[in-house]
């Protein structure tokens, strides 16, 4: 399945567009996602071995103090916490998975650097898949009501779902390996090893998935959430090496359940190797409570393996401009 307006980028002529079982479900490319409420419930109603040591942590994820959107056209990298990234490339701003608000189901743990009302006007709205960490209503309307010019980017059939929340601004679709239609920026979504669901009856019914984004002197590669896979090597040898890689490294515990949605650090570090990036950018940790690991660890892994990282290890403080930091490092 694949959207028949965009440019399809897969090389290979046997690539016929995302896969569907016979239920018409999305499914990944290597791993079938096994979807059980007793392995849910096991989860639920088992001891977190590291229960008194994630309430022990204390520390959260540092945000720069009176951190200010840097002004003028110049590119521009900013972790606003969890999936969400404010960037601008090429003059386009862009917003990756955006949940600007606290909901019934999630409760921020690290403060946004910039308040909602403060962000610039967004070219590209960027929405990997439709769990509600990255896909959140209050957010979507709140940019649909200030941004009526702006263009939303996601997978097959997420049309569905967000539709209603916004002001009739255009929704793209695409399959894996489609190259969405947009202006100074090149922008293909990727395939990811994960799943979807909003509520009970809706599973699997909307794909998932990260991007590549291409502008005239950088590569940046947004992973979104995604387990351990060969899809890796697939997009390092169809896309290239990129340069910044945006890593997911938390929600992994217990890993007996989480390994098949979210990748754990020693894995986003063999798929980083893999991909054959510049900078690793962790992200998917420390600002949502979602897993049995301190808040904190997902980092503490990357530090303690630090030296596995075939490229240069990024702290991702909220609120600074992670290219300038990358560059920094890289003179330094």
């Amino acid at each position: 399945m694949e959207n028949p307006r965009l440019k399809t980028v897969h090389p290979s002529p046997k690539w016929k567009g995302n896969p569907v079982n016979g239920k018409g479900q999305f499914t990944n490319l290597y791993h079938e996602f096994e979807s059980s409420f007793g392995d849910l419930w096991k989860w639920q109603t088992s001891e977190n071995p590291q229960k008194e040591e994630k309430k022990a942590e204390t520390r959260t994820l540092k945000v720069k103090k009176e951190a200010k959107i840097p002004e003028g056209r110049g590119d521009f990298l900013i972790w606003l916490g969890h999936a969400s990234y404010l960037i601008r490339l090429d003059g386009k701003v862009i917003l990756t998975d955006p949940v600007l608000f606290d909901n019934f189901f999630l409760r921020r743990e690290s403060k946004l650097p910039f308040s909602p009302e403060s962000l610039p006007p967004i070219d590209y709205l960027l929405l990997s898949h439709n769990h509600r960490d990255h896909c959140d209503k209050k957010t979507i309307r709140f940019l649909s009501d200030e941004n009526p010019d702006m263009k939303i980017l996601t997978g097959l059939k997420l049309g569905e779902v967000i539709g209603g929340w916004t002001n009739g601004q255009e929704i793209q679709e695409a399959g894996w390996y489609q190259e969405f239609k947009t202006e100074a920026v090149t922008i293909t979504y990727l395939p990811a090893r994960h799943w979807s669901r909003r509520w009970l009856w809706d599973l699997n019914e909307n794909l998932w998935g990260g991007f590549y984004l291409i502008s005239h002197n950088k590569t940046v590669y947004f992973m979104g959430d995604s387990g351990y896979g060969a899809h890796f090597e697939d997009i390092s040898n169809i896309m290239g090496n990129p340069q910044y890689c945006l890593m997911g490294v938390g929600a992994y515990k217990p890993e007996w359940f989480m390994a098949q949605a979210h990748i754990s650090p020693t894995d986003a570090i063999k798929a980083f190797n893999t991909l054959g990036g510049s900078y690793f950018i962790p992200m998917h940790f420390g600002t949502f409570d979602l897993s049995d690991e301190p808040r904190m660890e997902p980092w503490d892994v990357l530090v303690t393996n630090e030296n596995s990282i075939k490229g240069q290890l990024i702290n991702p403080i909220l609120g600074i401009d992670l290219f300038e930091k990358a560059t920094m490092k890289s003179d330094s």
